[in-house]
């Protein structure tokens, strides 16, 4: 046992736990941790500009690799709240992160002294613990089971606030005394796994629907494994997308009412069983419920038993972590194809694919200014199979979940449920500390870029590259064109006469984007005709080598582009011309405007 501060305790824990990167921003009632994190020097910090820039870098760390957490730093009062968002997004799509904020010291609690404020109460509801460590001896021990809890079950944010005084008294701690706790994951027994193959063996079109519950489990190869002894297509969620590469020739496209494929959604309304595991069957995935569920059996694997039937009750559902059910269903599966008890689904797995050859969106467009389709296209063309992309919300997700390509787990970094419009720039920093070697390209309208813009000081600071992609439409795109049911254009246009554009052959285009990157100390180049697609990838590619910091690709877009979309599965509108075919699914409605 050695005698030391709760906070020096603290580090020593994080180190064992696996913690190699912190994101934060010091301040007076967490500096005691930072002290001791400089005492031991083995944790990198990187200082954000924003709080919840802090807490989204956390996130991009964590959904970089499997077996990360990131850890983000603040006090507790401004910078507390700020991480609230950050929580918010982590719980919703599973993702495990660790804050730790600095309290006032005990005895002013409830005193209203500066900056303090109960921040568990606040986070609560979007962690999975949130907990004001009030005794010293137990800040190793409430740490201990942090994370225990991030990592059992459902994968989850937690919260720990400590009181400056908790933080610097002195306890008693042995750290080769100390083991991380076991998680607990449960596991679909055999006879689970033999009734669900039975149930699947009577289908004539079933589908695999995979989500973000398979990468948490680092279990793609498992389900890929799985699809190709049973034969059967797969349709991955938007946080599953990845998980079974987009060329595989069962991968049956993206289904859903926004991020979705056309022949994803005609397969979907085609089969009549379908196969969830670790998926929440979320509304842009499935639109209402009957329309989703027509004529079809379910069966829904998911880590979290309170999960199942939340959205629809399911004919079959097992509380299984999705890695344990795919080993334990290929075994079997594996056993039943060898005797023969497998039936085959070859001839629907052809349809699956016919559609997928012949149900496609235009892409090609030489108009100035640029369509975004043109954009996505080339990148497509300039991005190797091991890009990783990161994301968030808007019509340049939207467009791009439909135009661009996939091809390995974690490789589609998307906040899918909360969406909050800032998130990508800081995501992709916290990628790129978790991983110095990857391609990394961030996409962003022009909105959700100039959210948390302040981050790119952080890439030239701390030497974190990455291509930012940003389509310019000075517009809130997706805002502007859901008005669309309002008949109405009101307050989403971010177009205005910039004083210092003078001269600028886009005028009102405001912000200029390039100058404020460079400003920050990052690299930027802008794009404005189809014949500079090539030449601009490759320069940002170069700058980004050179003086390795953030490279921003603006590409200036015409103002107004609806992206397809629709409010059922069963009646996307198309807005614009299709490729190759213009076969549509039996019930699909295209509106060219």
């Amino acid at each position: 046992m050695a005698r030391m501060r709760a906070v020096d305790a603290a580090v020593l824990v994080l180190e064992k736990e696996g913690i190699t990167n912190a994101f934060g921003v010091p301040g007076a009632a967490i500096n005691p941790l930072y002290s001791a994190l400089k005492a031991r020097g083995t944790i990198r910090h990187v200082l954000a500009r924003h709080v919840e820039g802090a807490s989204h870098m956390a996130e991009g760390f964590t959904r970089a690799k499997a077996g990360n957490i990131g850890l983000c730093i603040g006090t507790s009062g401004p910078a507390g709240t700020d991480m609230i968002t950050g929580l918010y997004s982590a719980s919703a799509d599973s993702i495990p992160i660790l804050c730790i904020t600095g309290q006032a010291p005990r005895a002013r609690l409830n005193k209203e002294d500066f900056q303090a404020v109960d921040i568990a109460a606040i986070a609560a509801p979007v962690a999975k613990w949130a907990v004001t460590v009030m005794e010293p001896y137990l800040v190793p021990m409430a740490l201990q089971k942090a994370f225990h809890l991030m990592r059992s079950s459902r994968p989850g944010p937690v919260l720990i606030d400590l009181p400056v005084d908790v933080q610097l008294a002195e306890i008693e701690f042995d750290i080769d005394a100390y083991e991380p706790l076991a998680a607990f994951k449960p596991a679909m027994t055999r006879a689970q796994a033999e009734k669900a193959l039975s149930m699947l063996n009577e289908a004539e079109k079933p589908l695999i629907v995979a989500g973000g519950g398979i990468i948490n489990a680092d279990a793609s190869d498992l389900l890929i494994e799985f699809a190709e002894v049973t034969g059967v297509p797969v349709i991955p969620t938007l946080m599953g997308w990845g998980s079974i590469p987009d060329d595989h020739r069962l991968m049956a496209g993206m289904c859903g009412l926004q991020t979705s494929h056309r022949y994803g959604n005609a397969t979907m309304l085609e089969a009549d069983f379908v196969f969830g595991i670790g998926n929440r069957w979320a509304n842009r995935h499935t639109g209402s419920v009957d329309v989703y569920t027509k004529g079809k059996k379910f069966i829904h694997v998911d880590i979290e038993p309170t999960q199942i039937g939340r959205v629809f009750a399911p004919d079959l559902g097992i509380v299984s972590d999705a890695g344990a059910a795919l080993k334990i269903l290929l075994d079997v599966a594996t056993e039943w194809r060898t005797a023969g008890k497998l039936r085959g689904w070859s001839g629907w797995a052809k349809e699956c694919q016919q559609r997928k050859k012949t149900m496609k969106r235009k892409t090609h467009f030489e108009q100035v200014p640029l369509k975004p389709q043109r954009v996505y296209e080339e990148m497509n063309k300039a991005f190797g199979r091991d890009t990783t992309y990161v994301t968030t919300i808007g019509l340049s997700q939207i467009a791009g979940a439909q135009f661009l390509h996939v091809y390995k787990p974690r490789n589609w970094i998307n906040c899918g449920q909360a969406g909050p419009l800032g998130w990508t720039l800081p995501a992709a920093l916290g990628v790129r500390a978790a991983d110095p070697d990857r391609a990394i390209v961030a996409l962003s309208g022009d909105y959700d870029f100039q959210f948390m813009i302040e981050e790119l000081a952080v890439g030239a600071q701390h030497r974190l590259p990455y291509i930012h992609v940003v389509v310019n439409n000075a517009y809130l795109g997706l805002i502007r064109q859901s008005q669309r049911g309002f008949s109405m254009d009101y307050e989403v246009s971010l177009a205005f006469e910039n004083v210092n554009r003078a001269g600028d052959p886009e005028p009102g285009y405001g912000v200029d984007h390039v100058a404020v990157a460079e400003a920050m100390g990052c690299k930027a180049v802008r794009v404005k005709k189809p014949e500079e697609f090539a030449g601009a990838f490759k320069e940002a590619q170069r700058l980004m080598k050179e003086h390795q910091v953030p490279v921003v690709l603006e590409f200036i877009l015409e103002r107004v582009t609806n992206i397809s979309m629709g409010t059922e599965i069963d009646k996307i509108t198309e807005f614009e011309e299709l490729a190759e075919s213009h076969e549509d699914a039996p019930t699909a409605i295209v509106m060219l405007d």
